[in-house]
């Protein structure tokens, strides 16, 4: 994970894992993990020299042939942006659907609704999913507050590239898993 991602993820009101977004126990490692990273082996995707899971991250730090793998990934993908600045929707702040107060980050949303709506049977449309490219603004979830806790438990921006191409993401996934096995 990059610095950004695991900043987010261990926030100090409730600390999270990178991946499922369950809430961490303090004091508990993976010692098995931990271990099964050091006895892996495996080979850079760049200038493919083998080594152990654990040296990999320093390593492609420093491989310019893994630099340049990485991207011709993002060049394949990135087109140029199709919005105009001036119409580029807010995907950083929301309202509450239930009572229009405003300026929440996501989580700030989900907690709101969770403390002062978690009894409301209302049918509301999503503003998270509204301002993404893919979300229909008229669309009313039979359940938001399950809605909430199921989708939003992670922030959209930290995995997806709202300029990229998804047929070409999609393809160029395909390629480097049949090239990297």
């Amino acid at each position: 994970f990059c610095t950004p991602c695991l900043q987010e993820c261990l926030k100090p009101k409730k600390p999270v894992c990178g991946v499922c977004r369950s809430t961490l126990l303090p004091g508990s490692r993976a010692l098995d993990l931990e271990k099964q990273i050091e006895t892996t082996e495996t080979a850079c995707n760049g200038c493919n020299k083998k080594m152990y899971l654990s040296k990999m991250r320093s390593h492609v730090a420093s491989c310019s042939k893994y630099q340049n793998y990485i991207m011709e990934g993002v060049k394949a993908v990135t087109k140029e942006p199709l919005h105009n600045s001036r119409n580029f929707p807010n995907r950083f702040t929301f309202p509450c659907p239930y009572c229009s107060e405003r300026n929440f980050d996501q989580e700030g949303l989900v907690e709101h609704c969770k403390t002062l709506h978690s009894m409301d049977a209302k049918q509301v449309v999503c503003p998270i999913c509204a301002s993404m490219p893919w979300g229909d603004p008229n669309y009313r979830s039979a359940n938001f507050m399950e809605h909430l806790q199921r989708r939003h438990r992670f922030s959209y921006d930290t995995f997806v590239d709202y300029d990229a191409d998804e047929d070409d993401m999609m393809a160029q996934v395909l390629m480097r898993s049949l090239r990297d096995k």
